[in-house]
Order: C-alpha cells, then structure tokens, then sequence
C-alpha cells in the first residue's frame, strides 16, 4: 500500500509542477536558483530513493523501508553544517545526507544509501549491519536513533569540544584538517521521542551545563511530524516542551516553507557557533506514509487527513514556490525530478547485484578489533608501600591522567569528596577541575559525556557510583557504546574505562541499592570486556591493560570494583596485613586469571571478587580437613580466561565454582557449561548467591555465599 500512495504523490506532484507554468509574478526574495536546485535534488533524490526502497521490499531483495517522505525539509540542515560538524541524525534524514554529501564529492551517497537498503557488504557505513545514515567522511557518526539514545552522546560531544579547546588538544586528524573554532554538533529526532526519560535528561544536562555559562555548541532538532507510529502528539504540547527549556535557544521553522526554514536553520545555526550555547530547531514536518513499509496507517488516519498531508508535501510545496518566486521554472523542476528517478532507480539496480554477508564471522567481525595473545600494558617500575585496594584503584588512576593528556575522569562525588569511598581521592588536587569532576546526578548523562569524548578522541572514564544505579542507563552501554564499532564496520570506536562500584558484602550501609551482585546486564552486551580487580595489585595492572587496550585497541572495558573490599587490609585473620598489595611491575595480560599457587589441589576453587578473599580463608579450614585446594581468580568475566580455567580444573580433576552473583543469569552458568565443553571429565559443582534482591542488615547473609557454604561444597566435591 506504501509504494502505491508514495507513486501516486509522486504523479501527483509532476502533474501539479507541469500545471504550473511560468511564473509571471515579479521576484519575491527567496533561495538564489543554484542553491534552490541543489537543495531541491536532494529533497527529490530523497524521495525517489524511498520509492526504491519498497520497490527492493517488494521483491524481496530489500530490508528497510522506513523513509524520509515528509521530512525532506531537513535537506537545509545538510547545506548550513560542515562535515566538520559531528552529527548524530534522525532516521529519516535522507535529504540531510544527500545535501551534506555535496561537501565530500568523492562520495557517491546515492549509491551507499542503495546498498544500504539491500544490507549489502559492499555498504560503506555499517557494511550491511543496518541501515544507517552516516560516515566519517560526512561528520555523520553512524547510529540507530529510535529512542533518544543518541542523545546524551549529543551532549557529550558537544562538551568534549570545548574541553578539548580549553585543553589545547585540538589537533588535525589524518583524513580531515584542524575543526574551525565555531565547529558545532548537531542532533536530530523525531517529536515522539521528546516524551522518553533519555531526551529529557540529555536537555537537562544541556540546560545544566549551560547554566554554569561552560561553552555547549548543540542544535537539537526536533522533526515533529506529530505522530509516533501511530500515537498522536497533542497539539501545541511538542512545542510547549521545547520552548520551556532552560538554557535552549528556541527556533521554529515550517518545513513546508523551503525559504523560511532555511532562513530558521540558519539562524540557530548561527547562534549555536557564535554564542556556543544550545539551542533546538523545531522543524514541523508531514508524514506522507505509515511509519515504515509494514504500519497500515489507515487504520488510524482519515482519508481527509492523508490528503491533508499530501497538500502539505514539502517537495511540492518548495517547488510551487520556487516556481511562483521565478527562482526555477516548472520545466527545470521535472527535470531534476527525471534525473533524480533515473539516477536512483541505476543505483538500486547496482545495488540488488552486490554481495551480502553470509558467515557468522563476517557480521561479527566488526564488534571489536582482535586482541592479539599475550597482550599486557608494559609500565615503567614503580615503587609504593603495600596499598588497599581502594588506594591502589586512586594509585592506577593518577598514573593513567597523569601518562594520558586526553584522559578524563568524572562521576558523582569524584572531585573534591574523592568518592563516596575514597577511591579517587586526592586526583582532584593532584590534577585539576578540568581532569576530576563532578557531574550532575544522572547516569544516562554521565555515560552520554564518556561516549561524546571518546568519539572525538580522548579517554573518558566515568564512574557509576553504585551497580544498581547502571540499570537505568545501560542502554547507553549496550545500544550505544557496544554497537559503534559494530554499525561502523569497525572504522569508528568509543574506548573508555567504565569505573563501577558494586558487588555485596557492604557491612554497615547495605541494602538492594548499594548491594547489588548480578553481573548478567554486563556479560551478555557483545564487544565490550567486564574485569573485577580484588586487589591493589590487581586494580594497578588491569587499569594499565584497559587504558592500553583503548588507545590500541579501541576496546570498551568495564570494571566492577567490590565495595565490600576497598578498604581490606587482612586475609587470613585480624592484623595479618596480607591483603595490602605493593604496585605490580606491568599490566595484567588480557584475559588471563590470576592463580594463588598450592602445591597440589585436590579441587580448584574459581571465583572473583569478594569470592577470592573468601576462597582464601576457606582453603585454611579445608586444609585441616584434608582437603588441598587451588584458588583461580578469574579477574577478567569478559572475556573468561578459559586457558587457565581448564588447564587449572585438568589438573586438579575437580573444580568448584564460587559465584557471589545469584545463581540464575551470571558467571557461574557460563563457566559450568565451559568446562562441560572443554574440559570433559572433570568433576564441577557451584555455590551461588540467591536468586533474590539483598536486604538489609544481618539478613543480607542469608542470601549471599558463605565461608562454610563454600568448605562444605568443596569437602563434598572432593569426595565424589
């Protein structure tokens, strides 16, 4: 049904241009003819590609069909901005990009958008991952857009610029020259997503950070069409809500006015690079068609309202007026129609002849850059007094700030206070406001601002002050962090160190929130690793290996620092001492476990965390009982370092896996059914937290694993 009404506009609108004629109206003021036929072929090379698009849907040799029709008026947004101008845009930006592209004329982004509709891996963006706009040679950052997730990224680009001026760090990039100082950031979305908690508090974040007069070059644009899928926006409430925000300059433009909406956007363009402040582009668009090839919108839209909408075509209503102003006359505007036909219906053409993917490898090839075996950070010797593991995390930070000029470090009472448990103290005085500071209360912001520096280049780390507060913002860890690489074919890459503070144990100050122990949300988002230093030791070398494996490597490395065992100082009884650890020589190698030696085992204990000190006390009281025990702290959960795991479990013929996480969902699934596959033979057992939230008090160990629980499995374990 979409590809006969698109059809049907479409001789609608070459019969209405041919009725046109010539104009004989004295000139109004209006665009000058060579930039009002630019942007109309975009608009209408916008168009013929969504006709494209259910024609390949309709043969079976095309994926996606959600299109641009009716918001072609974006098409001026891709004339006011730079390819040097980083863009996170809306999914029906077609006529943005094509316009955009004119800036990089060694691209032919008609037929990339073909390919793009096909999956085909000839695409130059994501390689047929997904249909996206974007590329790096455009300053379009390659992303999904359906939820507000791109915009706390927004936020964080366009705060990373400034920094990165105020830093000294500007520098040219080796495909593109130095960005001017006016550069700005541009992000796009539908008027439906301005209701989602993530929009709101990205415009928060802007509001805030402009209040503090810090420099935010953003233009948000709103393409308010008034719909979502089929849910209406109230009238006048889009506006309303836009309008009401602090700190963000409101511009409004018809997109059925070609002339006028150039004019707005240039105008909050303008004001965005010169008072470096943001602003929002509210841009009334029309949507011509369902949401995408498969919504039968006519379920819940009157054929009065279609028709309506059809008057309000933006492409008929720019050219109707460049026609009645005498900018371009009916005759140059079917012709551009007829070369934008022609030259799309080529390109799909071509594209229905391109490969696609057709191994598992192929499409997961792009999700992270092979590490290659034995890679560890090499560090220069450094010398220290035994610290706790809270130290050696404060210790392992200021040597990453201190040996990276474009790292960062920021979160929620990390400045002055040093963290609520004083991992980070110290770093503020050490190394400045501009290196160590404090963000507003909102995890979704802080991850946004990590994934804006790290795309322009710098080292973000962020810290998530409690496990339990990552939930609400995960999807910009997994939506948006994990799937850059993947949507990018691998050319574009976000490397960041994710500090989190988490794990159970918590004497004192407990409960649910502070006492979190699934690890289950991390462990399953493709193309990041997940470590769990125990130790300073341990802190100091896994931080140098995931500082090196993000400027080398690109990777996302998330870290869940054991509350419970930041201040330890004793292993094995009161006053031993045992637990501070001295700075190691290197970096931890990548994916490798750390082995606490016996001389013979007759069961392996594996486990991290909290579970390694408990592991430790326990093969005390095994060993009186007779029982030799090997303890395997795995360190990395992400990936698991199986080579030691079954080597280790081989040789002592048993293996009992200590998970502090609750039974169903973490590691401890993964690593019996590992050593079913690889290690066949030996004999596994598991003791797991509950599956339940961690209540307060002394019920909180009645739900965790134990000492006893941990001796009485491995006693049985080692008499099976």
């Amino acid at each position: 049904m979409s590809i006969e009404r698109l059809t049907q506009l479409n001789l609608r609108f070459r019969r209405g241009v041919a009725a046109l004629g010539a104009s004989d109206e004295t000139r109004r003021a209006h665009l000058q003819p060579a930039l009002a036929r630019e942007l109309l072929e975009s608009m209408l090379l916008a168009r013929h590609l969504d006709i494209a698009a259910l024609e390949l849907r309709a043969r079976g040799v095309g994926h996606y069909t959600i299109g641009s029709s009716g918001h072609e008026s974006n098409v001026v947004l891709g004339r006011l901005t730079r390819v040097t101008d980083p863009s996170l845009v809306h999914y029906r930006s077609a006529a943005l990009q094509l316009e955009r592209a004119r800036q990089a004329p060694e691209l032919d982004n008609v037929r990339d958008i073909a390919l793009s509709l096909v999956a085909s891996s000839d695409e130059p963006v994501s390689s047929g991952r997904h249909k996206l706009f974007g590329g790096a040679a455009l300053g379009i950052i390659p992303q999904t857009s359906t939820i507000a997730s791109h915009l706390p990224r927004a936020v964080g680009l366009a705060y990373a610029l400034g920094w990165k001026q105020a830093q000294g760090l500007v520098q040219a990039e080796a495909s593109r020259p130095t960005p001017p100082k006016d550069t700005l950031v541009l992000c796009s979305f539908g008027d439906a997503s301005v209701n989602h908690s993530t929009a709101l508090g990205a415009f928060n974040a802007a509001g805030w950070v402009a209040h503090q007069s810090l420099p935010l070059p953003l233009l948000f644009v709103c393409e308010d069409n008034g719909l979502g899928v089929s849910v209406r926006s109230p009238p006048g409430w889009t506006e309303m809500r836009l309008r009401a925000l602090p700190h963000v300059r409101y511009f409004g433009a018809d997109g059925t006015n070609l002339y006028g909406c150039f004019e707005q956007a240039r105008a909050a363009v303008d004001y965005c690079r010169s008072v470096r402040r943001p602003a929002v582009l509210h841009l009334s668009c029309v949507r011509l068609l369902g949401h995408a090839g498969s919504d039968v919108d006519t379920t819940y839209r009157s054929r009065q309202e279609l028709e309506q909408a059809a008057e309000r075509d933006p492409i008929w209503c720019a050219a109707r007026s460049l026609i009645a102003a005498g900018v371009l006359e009916a005759h140059e505007v079917l012709a551009l129609d007829a070369q934008a036909e022609a030259r799309v219906k080529l390109q799909a053409k071509y594209a229905e002849t391109r490969p696609r993917l057709t191994t598992r490898a192929q499409v997961a090839a792009s999700l992270s850059r092979p590490i290659p075996p034995g890679f560890a950070a090499r560090a220069a010797s450094a010398s220290a007094e035994p610290m706790t593991l809270a130290q050696g995390v404060s210790f392992a930070l200021a040597e990453l700030l201190t040996n990276d000029p474009g790292s960062l470090l920021f979160g929620e009472d990390v400045a002055k206070k040093g963290g609520v448990y004083g991992a980070t103290k110290g770093l503020f005085e050490r190394l400045g406001h501009a290196r160590v500071f404090n963000t507003l209360l909102d995890e979704q912001t802080i991850l946004g601002l990590a994934l804006g520096a790290a795309a322009l280049g710098l080292y973000p780390v962020p810290e998530i002050q409690y496990l339990a507060y990552l939930h609400n913002a995960e999807d910009q860890l997994r939506g948006e962090a994990a799937t850059f690489s993947f949507f990018s074919n691998g050319l574009l890459e976000n490397p960041m160190l994710v500090r989190i503070a988490g794990l159970a144990y918590q004497k004192g100050f407990g409960g649910h929130f502070h006492n979190d122990n699934s690890l289950a949300v991390l462990r399953d988002i493709p193309g990041i690793s997940v470590c769990v230093p125990a130790r300073a030791d341990d802190a100091i070398a896994l931080y140098r290996t995931a500082h090196a494996l993000g400027r080398l490597h690109g990777q996302i490395v998330v870290s869940v620092e054991p509350i419970a065992l930041y201040h330890r100082r004793d292993a094995l009884r009161d006053g031993d001492g045992r637990w501070l650890a001295p700075p190691p020589a290197a970096g931890a190698e990548y994916g490798r476990a750390r082995v606490y030696p016996s001389d013979a085992a007759d069961v392996l204990l594996v486990t991290y965390g909290n579970g390694v000190a408990m592991c430790l006390r326990a093969r005390e009281a095994l060993a009186q009982a007779g029982v030799q025990t090997r303890v395997l702290d795995l360190r990395w959960l992400v990936p698991l370092p199986w080579d030691d795991i079954v080597h280790e479990a081989r040789r002592a013929g048993r293996a009992l896996i200590v998970d502090e996480a609750r039974h169903s969902g973490n590691v401890s699934e993964a690593l019996l059914a590992g050593l079913s596959e690889r290690a066949k033979g030996v004999l596994t057992a598991r003791v797991t937290a509950a599956d339940c939230f961690i209540p307060l008090g002394d019920a909180a160990e009645l739900v965790l694993v134990s000492e006893a629980e941990i001796v009485e499995a491995a006693i049985a374990l080692s008499r099976s």
